[in-house]
C-alpha cells in the first residue's frame, strides 16, 4: 500500500477546466485567477504532506456524529411504518437526488448545465440534508478527486485502503469540512458568494430544522427513517460510489484510473454509479450514455430543461481524447449532440 497522503495543505495548482462555465465572462475571470495562481506558483509540483501521527487522529465530533446516526438508524428498523419509510425514501431523494447528484455534483462541481440561482440555491441547501458537508467542502474535494485520482493525493482512493476510501478519510485527518480557505483554489466561483460560504458553515442547520419539522408532524418514529436512516442510508450510497465503484464493475473508457460503471450503484445513487462514463466526460451532465443506464439524475435535468429551467447542458464529445476500450455492438452508445446554440459551451470537457 503507497503511503496516504493528506490535502491538509492545498497549495498545488487548482485545475482551472473542472469547473468550466458556459458564460464566457465568468469562464474568462476564472482563467484569469487559475492562470495568475499558477503563475505564483512557478514550479507545479504537488506540495502534498506526508501523513503525520497528529493527522491520522480521529475526528472525535465526526466520529460522535456518525455512532450516533448509525445507532439510531438501527433502532428505527425495530420501530417499522410505512410511513415512515415512505418520509425516508422522499428525503433520500430530495437530499441524494437533487441535492448531491443533480446540485452538489453535476451544477455545482462540474457546471454541467446551468440554472437560474434561485433554483441552484435551493438544489445546495437540499444538498446539506444529506450531512455530507456544505458546498464548498464537497465541490472542493470533488475537484481535487478528479485532479488526483487514484493518485497520490486522491482524498478517498482505495489504493490507500478499502475503509479509507469508504469512511476512513471522513473519521481521521483532515477532512477540511470547514476550513474554506484551504479549499479555495479549488472553488473560486463559490467562495466568493456569501450565501455558499454561509451555507458551508452551517451547513448543519437545515438538517436540524428538517428534524424538528418531521419531529412535529411525524413524532418520533418519522425522525428515526426520515433524519437517522435516511442519512445513514444516503452516506453509504455516496461513499460507495468513492470506494466500490473504484474496485469492482465494468470499464468502458481509458480513463487512466480505477473508475468503474456499476449498476446496483448507479441505482443507490440515482446515477451516479456510471463513474468510469463520468470520469472519461467530467462535464457532462448525463452519465448514463446507453439506454439501460438508468441515470435518474440527468432525467431530473431533462425536465428542468423541458420547462426551461436548466440550459447550457452539456453531452459527452464525439471527439473526446478519452478512447472507449469496450465496445457493444448490440447497444449503441448515446451520445447526443450538443444543442446547436450553445454548441461551444458544451464542447468542454473537465480534465481528469
Amino acid at each position: 500500500m503507497r503511503t496516504r497522503a493528506t490535502y491538509k495543505s492545498l497549495t498545488m495548482r487548482a485545475p482551472g477546466d473542472c469547473y468550466l462555465m458556459s458564460n464566457s465572462g465568468v469562464a474568462f475571470a476564472c482563467s484569469l485567477f487559475c492562470r495568475f495562481f499558477a503563475a505564483r506558483k512557478e514550479t507545479t509540483k504537488r506540495m502534498v504532506e506526508v501523513r503525520s501521527e497528529e493527522n491520522n487522529k480521529i475526528n472525535w465530533l465526526t466520529a460522535i456524529v456518525m455512532v450516533i446516526y448509525h445507532v439510531l438508524a438501527v433502532v428505527a428498523l425495530f420501530h417499522f411504518s410505512w410511513k415512515g419509510v415512505a418520509v425516508a425514501a422522499g428525503l433520500w431523494w430530495v437530499s441524494g437526488s437533487l441535492g448531491i447528484g443533480v446540485g452538489y455534483h453535476r451544477l455545482l462541481t462540474h457546471r454541467g448545465f446551468r440554472t437560474p440561482k434561485w433554483l441552484e440555491y435551493f438544489f445546495a441547501i437540499c444538498g446539506t440534508l444529506a450531512l455530507e458537508g456544505g458546498p464548498i467542502f464537497w465541490v472542493g474535494i470533488h475537484r481535487i478527486h478528479h485532479q488526483l485520482t487514484d493518485k497520490e493525493g486522491d482524498p478517498h482512493s482505495p489504493r490507500d485502503g478499502k475503509w479509507w476510501s469508504h469512511m476512513g478519510w471522513i473519521l481521521t485527518g483532515q477532512a477540511l469540512h470547514q476550513e474554506t480557505e484551504k479549499l479555495a483554489p479549488y472553488v473560486p466561483d463559490l467562495r466568493r458568494d456569501n450565501f455558499y460560504v454561509w451555507l458551508t458553515k452551517y451547513h448543519w442547520m437545515t438538517q436540524v430544522v428538517v428534524g424538528l419539522a418531521v419531529l412535529y408532524f411525524g413524532g418520533w418514529n418519522m425522525v428515526l427513517w426520515g433524519v437517522f436512516f435516511r442519512t445513514v442510508v444516503g452516506l453509504h450510497a455516496t461513499w460507495l460510489v468513492n470506494s466500490a465503484t473504484h474496485l469492482w464493475g465494468s470499464r468502458r473508457w481509458a480513463t487512466g484510473d480505477d473508475s468503474t460503471n456499476n449498476f446496483w450503484i448507479a441505482l443507490l445513487t440515482f446515477g451516479e454509479g456510471w463513474h468510469n462514463n463520468h470520469h472519461a466526460h467530467p462535464n457532462s451532465a448525463r452519465h448514463g450514455l446507453r439506454w439501460w443506464e438508468v441515470d435518474t439524475n440527468w432525467y431530473v435535468i431533462s425536465a428542468l430543461r423541458a420547462v426551461g429551467l436548466a440550459h447550457d447542458i452539456k453531452l459527452p464529445r464525439t471527439d473526446s481524447r478519452i478512447k472507449e476500450i469496450r465496445r457493444m455492438d448490440s447497444a449503441p452508445v448515446i451520445m447526443p449532440q450538443p444543442e446547436t446554440r450553445h454548441a461551444k459551451a458544451n464542447q468542454a470537457v473537465a480534465g481528469d
